[in-house]
């Protein structure tokens, strides 16, 4: 990964810590009032191991020994102390692990919030952009990945710097020549740990890009197994998983190398500077080295020893504060993969977050010139994808209060483009007028509450059909709900169940069928008192019953309202004022029913295969057996001019 994009990385995931409030603050409040404790601990350690063994012990039992009056209660102040540090020691390794979680805690669900948010601002055209997969590793995966940056390395960062310090502190005055192996071995173990993480940061990022490829392709492959089953590509998909599945198993190995590799090379080193201080008081006991000490003041402690150049008590107590010297810095290097790790899922979550969106050039002082449509004006518009591709236009048309306009054109001619545009989800240049009040000045949410929209792929939520109803509009009572059932002619579908409007709907509206989930969520449609009816293909998916069923509601619910749809049945549109024919970005042709039908051009052609498209679908309905009895009678005919010809 290239430096200055990993700085940058980790310049955003160091800003973001605010969301962590003060728990991140107490984690390492926490940390350093155990290491105080921990130095504590240690004296008292070493004062009752010199004790024992000095005092009255194998060097302090002899007659002569001033030592050999101190009696074992003399200690009892001291043990007790101990045990007391220990407890508290064990209470403050509670509350920093439990502050370190909360810290993570709410930074995930910060960042969970404003990836939502933003998804939701830049709108269903920049989502479809990627596989639902891909999306979930981002949402889940990468967003989990966050937490032990926030609630292990960044807390750990402070303290390697604090603990050894304060350890220093307790050490120099004591001993300067362990005072300086620690200072002078410390160095190594940050040293070698940034060695080794080097490229750790870019394997967990191309690790997150192969766990977002195999996510979404999972997804999809998923979604559309029964479609796999019938072209009987099940085989060829599964390896096509299998090779993905492959690639990002290796990829987590060469992760997880790099994270055992750098443990290794810490604790190695880390071993190695403490055999050092070892052996530097173990000659020194031996009468081998005679320097470290400050003279008169080298034997210190409770039990003194003038044989030696310096008490039992100073290299015990060293000795034990010596690992704790380095737990820090190998506590640093352990959570070393979790910076790494956040690194690489920072990427995408600050790519997405940074993402330009459509802003509103100056906000209405009132909302109240939208409480009656009454006009809608495109002038020289012009669409634009989310990364400044154009999508439509130039285009201009006019649409007024009770006026029903339909949109069509071949695949790829920009309908549901201008659809996203006017639900101000992608750019737009020109002029897009509501009232005569600019659409980028408008409050979004405000101009959504006046649009009553369905597409041809209704999306039902996790719940029961009260609940989805009611999506828009909570506070309606049961009769209102099946009031607007009863609109959308779903309501005696939902009468039959026991539950009535308390049956549970599936995920992916699993339960239902395409048509009784498009009336369901035509009914939450009609929830929300609409002036203005976006539709995108709401037919397509539905088969000729429950077509006829939603034409017949859609019809009674636009009566006296403006409406906007797409559509590919051009055999339906005589109920439509005016109709845009739209190819390449452009309007071809416009006009009603009546004229474009017999006006040579695209929507005649179109319409002409929609006509041929309905009777063969209309041919493959008879029956099976008509289609027997029909092809004997071709046969019997074909025989019988044969029988004639010879």
């Amino acid at each position: 990964m290239d430096k200055s994009l990993e700085k940058s990385l980790l310049v955003w995931l160091k800003s973001q810590k605010k969301a962590c409030g003060w728990f991140l603050k107490l984690s390492v409040w926490c940390g350093i009032l155990s290491a105080i404790a921990l130095i504590v601990q240690a004296y008292l350690i070493a004062t009752l191991l010199d004790g024992v063994i000095i005092g009255n012990g194998l060097l302090g039992s002899g007659a002569n020994s001033p030592q050999s009056t101190i009696g074992a209660s003399d200690y009892l102040p001291h043990l007790m102390a101990l045990i007391g540090l220990m407890l508290l020691r064990a209470g403050l390794a509670y509350a920093r692990e439990r502050a370190s979680f909360e810290a993570g805690r709410r930074l995930r669900q910060h960042i969970r919030s404003a990836v939502m948010d933003k998804l939701t601002r830049l709108g269903p055209a920049f989502i479809k952009g990627k596989p639902a997969g891909s999306w979930a590793s981002i949402v889940l995966e990468q967003v989990e990945d966050l937490q032990d940056f926030y609630a292990r390395y960044l807390p750990q960062m402070t303290l390697a710097g604090v603990i050894p310090l304060l350890i220093l502190l307790a050490v120099f005055p004591i001993n300067w020549a362990a005072g300086l192996i620690l200072l002078l071995t410390a160095p190594l173990i940050p040293l070698f740990m940034i060695l080794v993480g080097m490229g750790a940061a870019d394997a967990n990022r191309k690790n997150f890009n192969a766990l977002a490829r195999l996510s979404g392709h999972f997804m999809d492959r998923l979604k559309g197994l029964a479609t796999l089953k019938l072209f009987n590509r099940g085989d060829a998909e599964l390896k096509v998983i299998e090779k993905a599945s492959e690639e990002f198993r290796s990829r987590t190995m060469s992760v997880l190398r790099m994270a055992f590799l750098s443990s290794a090379v810490l604790e190695f080193f880390a071993a190695v500077s403490i055999a050092v201080l070892a052996v530097y008081f173990g000659f020194s006991y031996l009468g081998h080295l005679d320097f470290g000490y400050y003279g008169t003041h080298a034997h210190i402690g409770p039990n003194a020893n003038e044989g030696l150049p310096f008490s039992l008590f100073v290299g015990l107590f060293i000795l034990i504060l010596a690992p704790e010297f380095y737990q820090p810095l190998r506590d640093m290097g352990t959570h070393y993969h979790a910076k790494a790790q956040a690194i690489g899922a920072a990427q995408a979550l600050m790519t997405l977050l940074e993402h330009p969106e459509p802003q509103p050039t100056e906000s209405v002082a009132s909302d109240t010139r939208l409480d009656k449509i009454e006009s809608l004006i495109a002038e020289e518009l012009e669409v634009f994808s989310v990364d400044g591709t154009r999508l439509l236009g130039p285009i201009s048309f006019e649409l007024k209060q009770e006026e029903h306009l339909a949109l069509v054109g071949p695949s790829g001619a920009g309908k549901t483009s201008l659809l996203n545009a006017l639900l101000g989800f992608l750019p737009y240049q020109g002029k897009l007028l509501i009232n005569g009040v600019e659409l980028s000045s408008i409050d979004l949410a405000h101009w959504r509450r006046q649009l009553a929209w369905l597409g041809q792929e209704p999306q039902l939520f996790h719940g029961t059909v009260r609940e989805n109803v009611a999506l828009a509009n909570p506070n309606i009572t049961d009769e209102q709900v099946w009031h607007l059932l009863e609109q959308a002619n779903i309501h005696e579908f939902v009468r039959t169940q026991p539950l009535g409007l308390a049956t549970p709907i599936g995920e992916q509206s699993s339960t239902l069928s395409v048509g009784q989930a498009q009336r369901i969520a035509l009914a939450r449609a009609l929830a929300q008192a609409s002036q203005v009816f976006i539709l995108d293909e709401p037919s397509a998916s539905l088969d000729s019953v429950s077509e006829q069923l939603l034409t017949l509601t859609l019809n009674r619910a636009m009566a006296g309202k403006m409406c906007i749809m797409v559509t590919h049945r051009l055999d339906q549109l005589d109920r439509m004022q005016s109709i845009l024919v739209l190819d390449k970005g452009l309007i071809v042709q416009r006009g009603d029913f009546a004229s474009l039908s017999v006006q040579a051009g695209l929507f005649q052609t179109m319409l002409h295969e929609n006509i041929e498209s309905v009777a063969d679908i209309e041919l493959a309905a008879v029956e099976p057996q008509s289609r027997v009895d029909t092809q004997i009678d071709l046969i019997a005919t074909s025989n019988s001019t044969e029988g004639a010809a010879q």
